[in-house]
């Protein structure tokens, strides 16, 4: 641990002041899990195993921040009287971050996140308001693209179903394995949708060939992209206090190979991540270090891309880096859906 370090802080790492480059978001969200608990507990235990953390990346070959700028924000605070309002609230706490002037990436909270992260990179100067200029791509054992769960639509089981109302262009998923039937003939009905299931990338007959059109599609990406990692896309033997663990999933390396070839992509421009279902565990840290070893793999690749010209900054932040405008968005939509 160097003598710098700084408890409370991801990877431990000071703030130096200045333009921030990478900001790390707290978002200790769980409103509608629906088997294991402990997400909100997530992104602060996330933040403790950062510490163990090496900060020397390979690829940049020197040791994080690299040059950078980082921020570890205040974590989200969890105001809201209805699941509506609090969807609004974890709006309007993103949407400073995503003005383009540098890279945000969300530690949650159960997968109920990504409809307001993708709401407030709808404000990034690369989106413009246009939604489907966006691709996300979502590694996860869940398709999360059913239409309710227990009678909630905006259940995380229904994370990227929201997202695709919101009107995002293009969703790639891998990982894939636990899915209704409601989801697979969305899947396979839904242009906007591709899916490489985990039974054809983790087959042992198959699987190289499949994980490699997998790998050469995310390199054919263009355009914005925000990535979403639901850490039970791992196999479960490596995250098993996630929300939901389910066997058969990612290796870390896959999972690694995914973050690589994403903001590798020559004419993608990875816009913000998140990492999700983070669940402490009792007796051994292995979910929440594995989550923190993920994070920092891609604010790697994210610097790696930065250096190489696959990312710059497209604005300066406001001056004082915050949105005044509060975000009603989702409670007037529930609202009028409620008509």
């Amino acid at each position: 641990m160097s003598e710098d370090f700084v408890e409370g802080n991801f990877l431990g790492l000071p703030e130096s002041g200045g333009d921030i480059d990478v900001a790390i978001l707290q978002l200790p969200y769980e409103l509608t899990t629906s088997y294991g608990q402990g997400t909100a507990q997530g992104p602060a235990a996330c933040l403790v195993a950062s510490a163990q953390v090496e900060l020397f990346d390979d690829r940049l070959g020197e040791n994080l921040p690299a040059g950078s700028t980082f921020l570890t924000a205040p974590p989200w605070d969890g105001e809201g009287g209805s699941l509506a309002q609090q969807l609004d609230n974890i709006t309007s706490y993103l949407q400073p971050w995503f003005q383009g002037h540098c890279f945000p990436l969300a530690l949650g909270g159960e997968h109920g996140i990504l409809p307001p992260l993708v709401r407030a990179a709808r404000q990034h100067p690369l989106v413009e308001g246009d939604l489907e200029r966006l691709t996300v791509v979502q590694i996860d054992a869940h398709a999360d693209l059913r239409e309710q769960l227990n009678g909630e639509t905006y259940s995380h089981a229904c994370a990227s179903s929201r997202s695709l109302d919101l009107g995002i262009g293009r969703l790639l998923q891998v990982g894939i394995r636990a899915y209704s039937k409601e989801e697979a003939e969305l899947i396979e009905t839904d242009e906007r949708i591709t899916t490489f299931f985990a039974k054809d990338t983790q087959s042992t007959l198959h699987g190289a060939k499949h994980w490699s059109q997998w790998l050469e599609t995310l390199s054919g990406v263009s355009g914005p992209v925000h990535l979403t990692i639901d850490i039970d896309g791992l196999d479960g033997s490596l995250v098993p206090a996630t929300g939901t663990p389910v066997p058969g999933g990612l290796t870390y390396w896959q999972v690694f190979e995914t973050i690589q070839a994403l903001f590798d992509a020559p004419n993608a421009v990875v816009i913000s991540a998140d990492i999700n279902e983070i669940v402490p565990q009792e007796g051994t840290p292995l979910t929440e270090f594995s989550a923190a070893m993920i994070a920092t793999k891609t604010i790697g690749a994210h610097l790696l891309a930065r250096r190489e010209g696959r990312w710059t900054a497209t604005k300066k932040p406001d001056s004082d880096n915050s949105d005044t405008q509060a975000s009603t968005f989702f409670s007037e939509l529930l609202a009028d859906n409620m008509e």
